[in-house]
């Protein structure tokens, strides 16, 4: 962060070096750093009604209510999100979120429909779309990180992203193009310049954010993430096959041909859902560390920070234990759940400002299509923040 001394005032015409205020309105004492913690207000019980009554319309309508249910949903979850005395809030119209769904639900119906039935021509039918939206991802991801920011206010000033296309293309489309030819090397590089692009592109108001992180630091995430998954797996299943062994369940292969029957099929099954099993809980953990260390690199107008204390292995208990009452409540418990991780991620939010979070000042933030929106949610494409 930017230091500035004790008890200075900012000036009409001293404005910090790319700071959240225009030097002509820049008057604004800055005294210390002043800490502002989120705090999430939302039950579960209360969100239980939301998300029955948004699961059966949508069931109802065959999908037709899917918008307005991801407005209400959002819209409960903004608004109890609270910083500084203010809640966010989600504004974006159901009708524009439809327009969208409507579109990208008409290429994924063909695509399906080609792949299933087979019909004459099918092959060029799914290869059209499977290579248009190859061709276009990078571009839905750029929308949608648009949409969403200009979809989200506080205390009356809109956020925006200021991404480009261009941007979007060297960092979703060459990003994930090398770490496939590298056989995933450079997949926590890609992450990095994902993570860049979706934080230097986002702005609150005329101030714009900065990613100050280095792709090291993912390297480190992505290789603890690959030794919880090798590691673990052999430090499970060693003594899960002894157990196994001893209790008679498996036998000793005495020849040649064991190798090949029921007792190694056996162990081949134990030791693959082992390591699927932690792979999905390695999966939870780079998603949580990613998340706290973006949220620990961000700079907004040069003096504003944001910062994360919450546990990564925490999270990805939460996560798992989540997942767990879910498939047992045959997915009843999914309000409980979003709203049990919520309120564990916000609790462990804050930001770090040089001065008051009201002195924002608006910017003018032209409306974005919902397209590259609908996109991301009906093909569940991950942004990963």
């Amino acid at each position: 962060m930017t230091d500035v001394p004790p008890s200075v005032s900012l000036g009409r015409h001293a404005a910090l070096p790319g700071s959240l205020l225009p030097a002509e309105t820049a008057d604004v004492p800055v005294t210390s750093v002043t800490t502002h913690a989120f705090s999430f207000t939302g039950q579960a019980g209360e969100y239980f009604r939301i998300w029955i009554v948004n699961t059966a319309l949508t069931i109802v309508t065959l999908g037709l209510y899917l918008p307005w249910a991801r407005v209400r949903q959002r819209q409960y979850f903004y608004g109890h999100t609270w910083l500084d005395g203010a809640n966010f809030e989600y504004t974006a119209r159901p009708v524009a979120l439809l327009r969208g769904y409507l579109v990208v639900g008409a290429f994924f119906l063909a695509y399906t429909l080609a792949t299933q039935f087979q019909f004459s021509g099918w092959e060029y039918v799914a290869g059209t779309i499977a290579v248009l939206f190859l061709a276009l991802y990078p571009w839905l991801v750029m929308k949608s990180l648009r949409f969403l920011a200009v979809s989200t206010t506080h205390r009356g000033l809109k956020f925006r992203h200021h991404g480009r296309a261009g941007g979007a293309y060297a960092s979703y489309g060459l990003g994930n193009g090398a770490a496939l030819l590298s056989g995933g090397l450079a997949l926590p590089f890609a992450w990095f310049l994902q993570r860049r692009y979706q934080v230097d592109g986002a702005a609150y108001g005329t101030a714009r954010a900065r990613f100050r992180g280095d792709a090291g630091e993912f390297y480190l995430i992505g290789l603890t993430g690959l030794a919880l998954t090798l590691v673990g797996g052999v430090l499970l299943a060693v003594p899960l096959l002894g157990v196994l062994f001893g209790a008679g369940v498996l036998d000793v292969p005495q020849t040649e041909d064991d190798w090949l029957g029921p007792t190694f099929l056996i162990a081949l099954a134990v030791g693959y859902l082992l390591v699927l099993a932690l792979y999905g809980i390695a999966w939870q953990y780079v998603r949580a560390a990613t998340l706290r260390l973006v949220l620990n690199r961000v700079e907004v107008g040069g003096v504003v920070r944001t910062g994360a204390t919450f546990s990564p292995w925490r999270l990805v208990w939460i996560g798992v234990s989540n997942a767990v009452v879910q498939a047992l409540t045959l997915g009843l418990a999914t309000p409980w759940a979003a709203v049990r991780r919520a309120r564990y991620v916000l609790s462990g939010m804050q930001v770090r400002a040089l001065v008051p979070l009201d002195s924002f000042t608006a910017d003018v933030t032209p409306g974005e299509d919902a397209l590259g929106e609908a996109a991301t949610e009906l093909l569940d494409i991950d942004l990963g923040f």
